[in-house]
């Protein structure tokens, strides 16, 4: 039976290719029936059966297979707006757990979903990537089976694509982890219709965006044309025309959930979202404040006030839910110069890597102000920062923030306040 450290040691170095984790999927499918069979002599033509042919298959069929059908919304009371509320009858408070690179199934990732029952939020939110590719079964052990750890919130959960998602052409995500998602409103279960959606109040709006679909791409194609996670158009349509997110009398404070990163200070940025959304704001200059995943590690990143084309955002990298948490920092000036502040702490050392501490971030909405608690998976409240809307500022955010362990310093203090 593997240890703990053994199973992480499978996710170390994982990357962002389709091929790497469709043969990490079929490891780990044979691993699995290794250690459940007592025939040796079974072990070799099973590798090849297990291992090669299905995988083979599996890769080919996703590859060149039909991508599943983009989900829109309907209209009408299906529009995928829906009431941000506490559970409790009375509260003023509405809490909400959002977790990144979570579904794992790795010990990391199950400490982390009982910690997030322990603190019992109303919402609980994916960030997208289910490991290795997304496939039935990887859904039904980290979300759906009755074993698995994924922390319901008390009025409900909702779940965002990743890149790894489409790996299996997004057909376990649309047809199994989707129907499984759902949020009760007025008393009545509404199950999640489509990879976007919006929680509103009257003092802000919680818009999860769909940058998963488009970030990859087709063998060959995507040599030519790299997938960029750009919105596609009828979610470009849904926010203009449903969520009116450019309505310049609308003076609530906007939080986007996606799960690629519109900057980044360690790879590939995907900025063609912000650049979307950036013209849908039109003149406004709101800032936003962005959660994403997508680069396994905690940072908070300066604001992007600066970018072009890009809206004014705190980015904000939550994506060391399950996965092995990478510690080290950007070479060059200019990329250390996108961050604000990030836990590089040192957990564990398994052979020659250094991993940090797997977390998830807590919110807190009251009134017009968010509070966010980044937490690691000991329960140490790393980082916790707020943003107050300023009244009749149509949106503008003040913004305080402080570390709660003392060894841990902001890299840059660029925009200490808005």
């Amino acid at each position: 039976m593997n240890t703990p450290d053994e199973k992480l040691k499978k996710y170390l170095d994982t990357g962002h290719t389709e091929l790497e984790n469709h043969a990490k999927t079929q490891q780990k499918l044979y691993e699995e029936h290794v250690a459940n069979t007592s025939s040796v002599t079974r072990i070799i033509p099973e590798f090849f059966k297990t291992n090669l042919i299905a995988f083979c298959y599996h890769y080919i069929r996703s590859r060149f297979g039909k991508r599943h059908p983009f989900l829109a919304y309907s209209g009408g009371q299906e529009n995928g707006i829906y009431r941000l509320s506490p559970a409790k009858e009375g509260a003023e408070e509405v809490t909400i757990a959002l977790l990144s690179d979570w579904a794992s199934d790795t010990e990391e990732s199950d400490r982390v979903a009982h910690l997030v029952t322990r603190y019992g939020p109303d919402y609980s939110i994916h960030l997208g990537d289910i490991y290795f590719v997304g496939t039935p079964a990887e859904v039904a052990e980290n979300f759906t089976a009755p074993h698995a750890s994924w922390p319901h919130g008390a009025v409900g959960s909702l779940a965002l694509p990743g890149n790894h998602e489409m790996y299996s052409n997004g057909n376990a995500y649309f047809r199994h982890l989707l129907p499984a998602m759902y949020l009760v409103e007025n008393g009545v279960r509404k199950t999640q219709q489509a990879s976007f959606f919006c929680l509103e109040n009257e003092y802000w709006r919680i818009i999860g965006l769909d940058t998963g679909y488009t970030s990859v791409g087709r063998p060959f194609l995507e040599i030519l044309f790299p997938p960029d996670g750009h919105l596609r158009k009828e979610q470009v349509d849904w926010l203009r025309d449903v969520v009116r997110i450019g309505d310049p009398d609308d003076r609530r404070g906007i939080v986007l959930l996606s799960h690629h990163p519109c900057v980044s200070a360690f790879g590939k940025a995907f900025p063609k979202p912000g650049q979307q959304l950036r013209e849908l704001l039109g003149d406004r200059h709101q800032p936003v404040v962005w959660f994403w995943g997508h680069e396994h590690r905690m940072v908070l990143y300066n604001a992007t006030r600066d970018l072009p084309d890009m809206p004014d955002a705190y980015g904000r990298c939550i994506g060391h839910g399950g996965m092995p948490v990478e510690t080290d920092l950007p070479g060059a000036a200019a990329e250390r110069n996108k961050i604000f502040a990030i836990d590089s702490r040192v957990r564990k050392r398994i052979g020659r890597y250094d991993i940090g501490y797997n977390g998830f971030a807590s919110l807190r909405l009251h009134k017009g102000c968010l509070h966010a608690t980044y937490r690691d998976l000991e329960d140490n409240p790393v980082f916790e920062e707020q943003w107050e809307i300023l009244p009749g500022q149509a949106g503008r955010l003040q913004w305080t923030l402080h570390s709660s362990l003392p060894e841990l310093t902001p890299v840059q203090n660029k925009n200490a306040a808005e």
